[in-house]
């Protein structure tokens, strides 16, 4: 499986730059009114705007990352204080009397 992956990611890989390869002619990038940036190779036209969807798909994602983690910390203390309870039980110290757990109701 693991080399699977890897035969995958080298043909990625090689599409990915036989596309860049073919894509690096200069373009016009329209900013803002009339500003302009002129003669930029599409393929870092593309790279950048790669580099931004990846870096605002984290931002977009973060919430949950982190929500998720704390629930993970949540539950291991969760997990570690029953673990104590098991490893140390309470045994009480004097009898109970019945009527303290459950009143005797009258006949």
């Amino acid at each position: 499986m693991r080399y699977l992956v890897w035969v995958l990611r080298i043909v990625v890989f090689i599409l990915v730059l036989l596309f860049a390869l073919k894509n690096t002619g200069p373009v016009d990038v329209g900013l803002y009114a009339e500003y302009a940036i002129r003669g930029v190779p599409l393929i870092v036209v593309m790279l950048v705007l790669f580099v931004l969807g990846a870096l605002f798909g984290l931002l977009a994602a973060m919430p949950a990352l982190m929500r998720r983690g704390r629930e993970a910390r949540r539950l291991r203390r969760e997990l570690d204080r029953l673990e104590d309870r098991l490893k140390h039980p309470v045994t009480p110290t004097a009898a109970v009397a019945p009527e303290t757990i459950a009143p005797m109701a009258p006949l």
